[in-house]
């Protein structure tokens, strides 16, 4: 029975009462202080706030200086993201990768221009070969007897003049032509409105 009372009074409001005592007392014994040190280090603790606070006034008055300084002397943040950016610059082109890459991208150019220059070379080439080539002289001979042919119908002699001569004069022979037509068009068509 008395077994009981002990678990009932373990449940009850005392001996919780007991534990807490016994914990206080506990945390008491690992933290011994005395009233005079607890007032030492609150006041210590006061101390370090204010100066905490007095610094941080010192401070926004050395960056409010800072500012009006680089203000008057005519610094601003673009100028300074300028010089950052240059510096920047200069960091990666001294660096080894961007000689490198540089280095590389140089030759690959100058291989590439050669590449083209070569192409060039060659297309050339099959050109003046395709020029003295028989086909060719003999597209050229058809062409030549053609224009010969169109000058002769045209009414011009048929030797000499180039092909520009022969279109310009193709040109005014076919609009001389036309003329009489677009007349004779125009009579009819104001005789109908009458």
């Amino acid at each position: 029975m008395e077994h009981r009372q002990q678990v009932s009074g373990l449940m009850g409001k005392e001996p919780a009462e007991e534990v807490e005592e016994v914990m206080d007392s506990h945390v008491d014994l690992n933290n011994v202080i005395t009233e005079e040190e607890r007032q030492e280090m609150h006041n210590e603790l006061t101390k370090l706030e204010e100066e905490i606070a007095t610094l941080k006034q010192v401070l926004a008055s050395k960056e409010k200086h800072h500012a009006e300084l680089k203000h008057r002397l005519g610094m601003t943040t673009l100028s300074e993201l300028k010089e950052n950016l240059s510096r920047s610059w200069n960091d990666v082109q001294s660096s080894t990768a961007y000689k490198k890459t540089s280095e590389t991208l140089n030759t690959a150019g100058q291989k590439t221009t050669a590449a083209f220059s070569n192409l060039g070379t060659a297309i050339s080439r099959k050109f003046g070969d395709m020029r003295n080539s028989q086909s060719f002289k003999s597209f050229e001979e058809k062409v030549e007897t053609t224009v010969s042919n169109i000058k002769s119908k045209v009414g011009g002699s048929a030797s000499g003049g180039n092909f520009e001569d022969v279109l310009s004069s193709a040109a005014k022979a076919s609009a001389q032509n036309n003329i009489p037509s677009a007349s004779a068009n125009n009579l009819s068509e104001n005789k109908e409105c009458l």
